[in-house]
């Protein structure tokens, strides 16, 4: 059973509701997505009926917009717990303490942040909303001088986040600081089944343009990767798996993984896969559906899947636009020379960008010979694809 809300559902993902006939809570945000009338919509009465009477019910949403209808109506699931911890920075870890003891976080308010005496936190430092989404309010201070700057910032930000997203998905009061952990940034969307086991469905690589970079432009996943660290991240994930029933529950894990292959969950997105439907990367590159293998608890054969697979690599780029720019002051975007840039572009998704600051997410193939265009991409202000008024 899925619940729909923004910012975005993508055709694959309806395409694949229709075709599993999966019911669908009918809410506010699917009547303003338009999406087909064939969904087997239910009203809420219906929707929770449904799910009290199924043994094992499975439920994903595309967004952590419903949380707060999923705590509300739906606490007798028990996945509220698991929602809470998991969105909840400080309180997951807290989960990790015993895996963790010597990693560094602080938990502090918003008003509070001129406050604290920084000299007493060994930088460099990350601090980010205790309740976050995508990378938004999150920054690296590498010194004292940064710190005043970063604060400004993030008041700046969260004045502007306020009307795109709920309390529950985005916490403009509390942040956490943590200490920076060095190396690789990985993101993994996986499921638990029914034995409390994960099943890995995608593994990606979060790529940055320097140290000081904390944006998403571009996520890549390829052959490669699930196969360097696919077992790596399976174990800690069974090892989580003991401190909490996680059975039938989807999510999205982000790691760091360090020079000496040790790894750091940095945190876990409950509910979903990777945010915006840019999940469905996982088809282009592995021919897997991961909505219809979380609702038919299938499990990828992953060697099968990689044994004539080709050496390439699979990207999510994600257009977003440059701060410096009014969004007013565009007149439009050339979409055919931004897509035209890509050696293969496999789909783009037109985004609002004067609601979202984003104006598109392209799926990408790229050959391991060319890695310039993904470097390029990852570097560029994107102004070139703008046309400013005059």
């Amino acid at each position: 059973m899925l619940i729909l809300d923004k910012p975005y559902v993508s055709k694959f993902l309806e395409d694949t509701i229709l075709e599993l006939d999966l019911p669908v809570l009918k809410n506010k945000a699917v009547k303003e997505f338009h999406i087909s009338n064939n969904i087997n919509f239910l009203e809420s009465e219906e929707f929770i009926d449904k799910i009290k009477r199924k043994q094992q019910p499975l439920i994903y949403s595309n967004s952590e917009n419903p949380i707060n209808w999923i705590t509300n109506n739906l606490s007798f699931m028990g996945i509220t717990e698991k929602i809470n911890i998991f969105k909840d920075k400080v309180k997951f870890r807290r989960l990790l303490q015993n895996m963790y003891p010597n990693f560094y976080y602080k938990e502090v308010n918003l008003d509070d942040l001129e406050k604290i005496d920084i000299n007493e936190i060994k930088m460099p430092f990350i601090i980010k909303p205790t309740i976050g989404f995508f990378s938004m309010g999150v920054h690296k201070v590498s010194s004292l001088s940064e710190w005043k700057d970063v604060i400004n910032e993030i008041k700046k930000e969260m004045n502007n986040i306020t009307d795109n997203y709920p309390m529950e998905v985005i916490n403009i009061n509390n942040f956490i600081i943590e200490e920076n952990v060095e190396g690789k940034e990985y993101a993994v969307d996986v499921y638990f089944d029914n034995k409390n086991n994960p099943v890995i469905l995608n593994i990606l690589e979060h790529i940055f343009s320097s140290e000081k970079d904390v944006s998403d432009r571009v996520y890549i996943t390829s052959k490669k990767i699930i196969k360097e660290y696919y077992n790596l991240f399976y174990n800690f994930l069974l090892k989580m798996g003991e401190l909490i029933n996680l059975e039938r529950f989807p999510m999205h894990v982000e790691f760091r993984v360090d020079k000496d292959g040790n790894i750091i969950p940095i945190e876990i997105n409950p509910m979903r896969f990777a945010g915006w439907c840019a999940t469905d990367i996982a088809y282009y590159a592995y021919g897997i559906n991961v909505y219809e293998y979380f609702f038919q608890q299938r499990k990828p054969d992953w060697e099968k899947i990689l044994k004539n697979k080709k050496e390439k690599i699979y990207s999510i780029v994600v257009a977003d636009l440059p701060k410096d720019i009014d969004f007013d002051n565009i007149e439009e975007v050339d979409y055919d020379k931004f897509i035209s840039y890509f050696e293969n572009p496999l789909e783009v998704r037109k985004i609002d960008y004067m609601k979202y600051g984003v104006f598109a997410f392209l799926f990408a193939e790229t050959s391991y010979g060319n890695w310039e265009e993904i470097e390029g991409i990852l570097k560029s202000d994107l102004k070139e694809y703008l046309k400013i008024k005059n």
